[in-house]
């Protein structure tokens, strides 16, 4: 692992990197994130990350990665992932996001558009889609070794690997404000890529405007079910955890997701449409069947309107232990990133005491061929109908 030497922290930072460094200068060795792997919550400090991106960025940097590099990340929620996308940034480049949830074939064909010369794989059903698009990237970094011992790529380097063969010497941070972080892309109707850029200057105002209306402190536990694949988890998860410094937790696998949300009892979720409506569809399998006397005891308790005792038992008979079945319990702040939820659904969180809230996911999507390096990424309309929030650093940070 590289070992870092002391160094001067500002007060203030304006891209994420830079926000890495100052957590760990401020509360190093408090957990910033958790990944629940065979079971088991593995923590990392502030001061864990800040070693292991710098040992990444000096890894990337020894197989050629630098300014205005692009790493291509294609991968389920893992703090690996994550990490190395940061470390692209550290050098001055920026992390490509693909969904693996996409389509084998159309994400073929999308990686032989892109020819990425730098990119994480997850694990084998992601490298192989490296491979089947015909792409010869000059560093192809993985996670998870099962079925890859064999695996014939060249340039194939496990993600432990990479830092441990790493330059011990911390490169400098190239990151620059109006740099693009990320790249999110994605395949139009037309099969043909387009692409939205994310700035660290327009994740840095979005993170800390949620964190101003949604009251984000330290102590929050954040859940990240979809990890930052699309851009309204970088703006509205990823960002905010590095600026407030709280707590940002990671399934075992999309499999355990509920089950792990549930035992965590997270204060802070960031989900889609999608995310809140599977989470609805988990209650409803569970209640009895209409007409018992079980299913009229909870539809009396859900009914809008309860005061007094009503109130109160309706709370600990049935409001309290659904909220437990989805892992609610202690959600504070449940955001819900793009298209609304049906009114039926927000009813239905608003029975459980949940109010679901909606931030938008201002997309500006351009043909990849003519993509702006500093899109602002559709912010601006969102902008205008809010003040600027300023916590002490710059409108124009530099």
């Amino acid at each position: 692992m590289t070992r870092l030497t002391s160094r001067t922290v500002g007060t203030e930072a304006s891209t994420l990197p830079g926000w890495l460094e100052l957590q760990a200068s401020r509360q190093g060795l408090e957990v910033a994130l958790r990944h629940k792997r065979l079971g088991v919550w593995q923590t990392r400090t502030w001061r864990d990350l800040l070693a292991e991106v710098s040992g990444l960025a000096s890894g990337l940097s020894t197989a050629g990665f630098g300014p205005d590099s692009t790493l291509v990340v294609l991968s389920h929620p893992r703090p690996e992932a994550l990490l190395l996308a940061l470390a692209a940034q550290w050098l001055g480049g920026n992390a490509a996001l693909l969904d693996p949830g996409e389509a084998a074939a159309s994400q073929v064909r999308f990686l032989g558009e892109l020819k990425p010369a730098f990119v994480f794989a997850e694990g084998l059903e992601q490298l192989e889609r490296v491979v089947a698009a015909d792409v010869a990237p000059s560093l192809l970094v993985y996670a998870d070794e099962r079925g890859l011992r064999a695996y014939p790529h060249a340039q194939l380097r496990s993600y432990t690997e990479l830092i441990d063969t790493s330059d011990p010497r911390v490169p400098a941070r190239l990151a620059r404000a109006h740099a693009v972080a990320f790249s999110i892309y994605r395949l139009n109707t037309g099969g043909r890529p387009e692409v939205q850029h994310l700035s660290h200057a327009d994740l840095q105002q979005q993170g800390a405007l949620l964190m101003h209306t949604e009251r984000l402190g330290p102590n929050e536990e954040a859940f990240a079910a979809r990890a930052f694949a699309t851009g309204g988890q970088a703006r509205y998860l990823i960002a905010p955890w590095l600026i407030a410094g709280f707590r940002l937790n990671f399934p075992e696998n999309l499999a355990t997701r509920d089950n792990d949300r549930r035992e965590l009892g997270p204060t802070l979720v960031a989900g889609t449409r999608e995310t809140y409506q599977r989470v609805e569809n988990l209650v409803l399998e569970r209640l009895p069947e209409p007409g018992s006397w079980k299913r009229r005891l909870i539809d009396w308790a859900l009914k809008p309107g309860a005061t007094g005792l009503r109130r109160l038992l309706g709370y600990w008979w049935v409001i309290r232990p659904l909220r437990d079945v989805i892992g609610f319990t202690r959600t504070r702040a449940p955001l819900l990133v793009g298209e609304p939820l049906p009114e039926a659904s927000q009813k239905f969180f608003a029975a459980l005491g949940v109010e679901v809230r909606t931030w938008p996911d201002p997309a500006s999507w351009q043909a990849h061929v003519q993509a702006a390096k500093t899109s602002s990424g559709g912010w601006t309309d969102f902008q205008a109908r809010h003040r600027a929030i300023e916590f002490g650093w710059t409108k124009e940070p530099v």
